[in-house]
């Protein structure tokens, strides 16, 4: 198996605080950094924020001011 297969996941359903058990989720763009993106989890039954993520960017991109 090739290193670097699996670099990236999605989480379909993550523990809610509030529901008390494992539920399905919705993943929303939060912020676009210099870095790479940043996404929220979110319960789809109660709209709390149960994670993020951060997707590192692999390309070398500039910011121009």
């Amino acid at each position: 198996m090739e290193r670097g297969q699996y670099k990236d996941f999605d989480a379909t359903e993550l523990f809610c605080p509030v529901c008390g058990r494992a539920v399905p989720v919705r993943k929303k763009l939060l912020l676009v950094l210099a870095d790479g993106d940043k996404y929220d989890y979110s319960c789809v039954y109660c709209g709390t924020s149960i994670g993020d993520k951060t997707v590192r960017q692999q390309d070398d991109i500039r910011i121009i001011r």
